[in-house]
């Protein structure tokens, strides 16, 4: 699919649950979010109707968050019929980690070849504060459980916080020299619901290249992607900046976003959503909304001019 600024929309990102066993500040409130009745979010066979028609449309990579998405019942169901979908070239799925021990293998064999983790902090009380009540232990269990696995990729992102973890900076980029693993620092953005934490607390990209000057940039493999990449010299993995207010990176922006409740989204930061439930079950209306947000995608957010987005991070899977 092709929008309206030629970017070619080939990526989706499908929130299947806004709930979480985690309460982070900067994604959902301390009650977390209002639970929503059975019937207004979509079943597992729902998701698989939808994965099937933007793979038609010409998706090839689909990431499964949330909320949390391992805590959505028929996870792996879901998984395994969307790993089997022919077209689909890169399924993955990113996750807080906490569950990866008890699931981990069972997303490798339904067809998952890549985990994105959030991981904020390496400190034990910082992550109980971030979190709400959290264990890092189990956090970083599910690190070494996602390597062990044998994924294709594993990432950790790391979202910067000023007078949190601005500090913490080397010792993430230090992981890279003996794992396999790509550490992503992504600048702070704010939402609506969570604008009181964030303030003050945004940190440019730019600070871990000033703290960590051996760091070099490389060419990434995929040129779409959002991130700026760079190593250590003789770092068997690597570090990448996602930098959507210092650097925006709309021109290359490559994905739409469904939410848990059926609505598609063709920016993170719009307030624009078509809904999808009504076209369900019949598959040519379906793939009409899916296009018609693909040609309303917005040609840049406006993050800058104070436009917030209304639905906390946690309702849109990030």
């Amino acid at each position: 699919m092709i929008d309206a600024f030629g970017r070619k929309i080939h990526y989706a990102r499908i929130s299947i649950t806004d709930l979480c066993n985690l309460r982070c500040q900067y994604c959902m409130p301390e009650e977390g979010v209002t639970k929503k009745d059975c019937g207004e979010i979509l079943r597992i066979e729902d998701f698989i109707l939808i994965a099937r028609a933007l793979i038609e449309l010409g998706i090839d990579k689909i990431r499964l968050t949330g909320g949390e998405p391992l805590v959505r019942r028929g996870v792996i169901t879901l998984a395994r019929e969307i790993g089997s979908i022919e077209g689909l070239k890169d399924f993955a799925v990113t996750t807080n980690g906490i569950l990866l021990p008890q699931l981990s293998k069972d997303l490798w064999e339904a067809g998952v070849k890549r985990v994105n983790i959030s991981l904020d902090t390496l400190n034990e009380e910082k992550y109980r504060f971030i979190t709400r009540g959290g264990d890092l232990k189990q956090a970083l269990d599910g690190l070494d459980t996602s390597l062990e696995t044998g994924f294709e990729q594993v990432k950790i992102n790391v979202v910067l916080m000023n007078n949190f973890n601005e500090d913490e900076i080397e010792e993430f980029v230090r992981m890279t020299l003996v794992r396999p693993i790509d550490v992503r620092f992504i600048e702070l953005m704010p939402f609506e619901g969570q604008q009181a934490f964030a303030y003050g607390r945004y940190l440019p990209g730019s600070e871990v290249l000033n703290r960590c000057k051996s760091l070099k940039p490389i060419e990434s493999d995929d040129l779409s992607a959002p991130a700026k990449y760079y190593k250590l010299p003789g770092a068997i993995g690597r570090v990448g900046l996602i930098e959507p207010l210092s650097h925006k990176f709309c021109s290359r922006c490559n994905r739409v976003r469904i939410t848990a409740d059926g609505k598609i989204l063709s920016c993170l930061h719009s307030r624009r959503e078509l809904d999808l439930r009504s076209a369900l079950h019949n598959p040519n209306k379906l793939k009409s909304v899916i296009l018609q947000a693909v040609m309303e995608k917005p040609k840049t957010h406006h993050l800058s001019e104070g436009q917030l987005m209304e639905r906390d991070m946690g309702k849109i899977g990030g």
